[in-house]
């Protein structure tokens, strides 16, 4: 029974390559040991005869150099050379000095010549075997840089060595024997004791946590069977936490305002919220394991999703989706790691407003701009015409100084409805609404265009003004109706008329209604007169004076009170201002 057990055969099978393994490793590190030593004994005891040598070798003459080489290597019983300076064997006990190649470039002769004992173990071409080399600077005839080479063969190390790697045989063997019946008795009680775990656990599962494990030792399985007793009281109340976690993920996830899409590593859908359906329009009900490629048509955004599949890493882009009536989003998606293989997350906010609003920004700092520019060049021009000369023209100089107080004024001008916007859009220190008698305000603004109109000819006509009541600010009230009677003046023909009416709507609201004969607005341009410095004839604005600023000031007075404009126009025959508020 035990030895068919899986546990018990790894565990056997374990110890046994372990055992392998540290003989081995022992024999590798014994085997390299032992050569070590060898070779240091032999470096050491050719040093010794070296030197016993050196002062011989300085008196041999030329003509019985090789003679005494072959007479000092029986001494020494090794090999001996004499090289020169520039690395020419001299002689040479065993070979032919004639046929030697040069020996400068070998590393025991560059450390002679560097005056120091030079040392190595290297396989020798001439001889064609290993051997270990000792090379000793020595002076000869009286002249320094020769070198006195020994060198012996490496075989009785190789001897040693063999003779250690059989007792470590024969050590393992022995160690091997007793080490494996020590792992079949650990094995077959560790076995044991796991297949009571396993009973255990498998009873665990199977009754959901029923029953008590007696730890049978104070050792690491003990602890796991202290654990598992720990674990069956534990375990319901972890799964009921999961089980709420994940319904509160779930919850959040649904009502995010932004789309959540996940799939999987096939580009099926695992998860999407209400958000997500709604945007790209797509049917209620469980979407949960169809392919994405059949809901969503968009290729940038199925394009984007693979990418965050096949290479792991998170991407980050602005797409239009075509689905989300060319809406603007910005998409990142991040891999998403499940069991399965990895498949990707992405989230959609939706930029459309802020991008909208972003480009409202850069035309109000352009038109800004241009529209300060004008007056100021025009300004600067003027003074710098009356400091060159015409200030002393009697003829041009009160006209160029008429000209100047008239752009001064349109910068004025441009100045206080650019403040007057800016309080619009801040709810800071707004004053409460109040009960605004609207005929008081409809008979001060006329007194306020009265002249102007009577400049430019046109006839101011009042209809029927219902004695009706709003809740706003007076003030702001009165300058949008102004506003609203000056664009009327400025843009109406000569002998025209401005008509305005004021009376209750059948749905109860106040209607304010200014109606005049001038040259009306082309279609194209209706829905964007409201906008700041937006003008449908630059060229006659600019000459009547206006900021580009009334009509913006008319929508948010009439949009703070809660009210509504609109605009009906014929080019050619006039336009139609008509202002709503709640009543009260």
């Amino acid at each position: 029974m035990t030895l068919r057990s899986p546990i018990f055969r790894k565990l056997l099978f374990s110890a046994f390559l372990l055992i392998a393994a540290t003989l081995l490793a022992l024999d590798f590190y014994l085997t390299r040991y032992t050569a070590a030593r060898q070779t240091e004994q032999v470096q050491r005891r050719l040093t010794s005869e070296g030197l016993v040598l050196l002062p011989e070798v300085s008196d041999v003459p030329p003509s019985q150099l090789e003679d005494w080489t072959r007479q000092a290597a029986a001494r020494a019983r090794a090999r001996i050379t004499v090289v020169d300076p520039s690395g020419v064997v001299l002689a040479d006990s065993e070979h032919d000095p004639e046929t030697v190649e040069n020996q400068a470039v070998r590393p025991e002769i560059r450390e002679a010549y560097q005056g120091r004992v030079g040392a190595s173990v290297r396989h020798s071409d001439t001889l064609d075997r290993d051997l270990c080399y000792v090379a000793l600077p020595v002076r000869y005839s009286t002249k320094s840089g020769f070198v006195l080479r020994l060198a012996l063969p490496l075989e009785e190390l190789d001897t040693a060595i063999a003779a250690v790697r059989w007792r470590i045989v024969r050590a393992s063997v022995l160690a091997f024997v007793a080490a494996l019946l020590l792992v079949y008795l650990f094995s077959a009680n560790f076995t044991r004791r796991v297949r009571r775990l396993q009973s255990f656990a498998e009873t665990f599962v199977h009754q959901r946590g029923t029953g008590t494990l007696l730890p049978d030792a104070d050792d690491e399985l003990g602890a796991l069977a202290r654990s598992l007793n720990q674990m069956t009281a534990e375990t319901q109340d972890l799964v009921e936490r999961l089980k709420l976690e994940s319904a509160r993920r779930e919850a959040i996830l649904s009502s995010m305002v932004e789309g959540v899409l996940a799939v999987d590593h096939a580009a099926r859908i695992t998860f999407c919220n209400e958000s997500f359906t709604r945007i790209l329009g797509l049917p209620a009900g469980n979407l949960e394991r169809r392919p994405l490629v059949e809901l969503v048509r968009d290729p940038e955004l199925l394009e984007m999703l693979h990418q965050v599949i096949s290479s792991g890493a998170a991407v980050k882009r602005r797409l239009e989706l075509p689905a989300a009536d060319g809406r603007s989003f910005e998409v990142q998606a991040a891999p998403l790691t499940a069991s399965s293989g990895r498949g990707a997350i992405a989230i959609l906010h939706d930029t459309t407003e802020l991008e909208r609003l972003e480009r409202v920004r850069k035309d109000f700092v352009a038109n800004v701009s241009h529209e300060l520019r004008t007056p100021l060049t025009a300004i600067r021009g003027y003074t710098e015409t009356l400091l060159n000369g015409a200030l002393e023209d009697p003829e041009n100089n009160r006209k160029f100084l008429g000209i100047i107080d008239a752009q001064a004024a349109r910068l004025n001008n441009i100045a206080s409805d650019l403040l007057v916007l800016s309080e619009l859009q801040s709810d800071k220190h707004a004053p409460e609404a109040e009960r605004i008698c609207v005929r008081e305000v409809i008979e001060a603004a006329l007194l306020t265009v009265e002249s102007e109109a009577g400049v430019r000819t046109v006839r101011l006509i009042c209809g029927p003004i219902a004695d009706v009541n709003v809740f706003g600010q007076r003030i702001r009230l009165e300058q949008a109706v102004v506003n609203l009677l000056t664009n009327a003046i400025k843009f109406n023909r000569r002998d025209g008329e401005v008509r305005l009416t004021v009376e209750r709507a059948e749905n109860g609201d106040v209607r304010i209604t200014i109606a005049d004969t001038g040259i009306g607005i082309p279609s194209q341009d209706r829905l964007r007169v409201f906008e700041r410095f937006y003008r449908v004839d630059k060229a006659r604005s600019r000459e009547v004076g206006g900021t580009g600023l009334g009509l913006a000031i008319v929508k948010h007075v009439v949009e703070r009170m809660k009210g509504t404009v609109n605009v009906q126009s014929e080019l050619g025959k006039g336009s139609v201002f008509t202002v709503s508020f709640p009543s009260c």
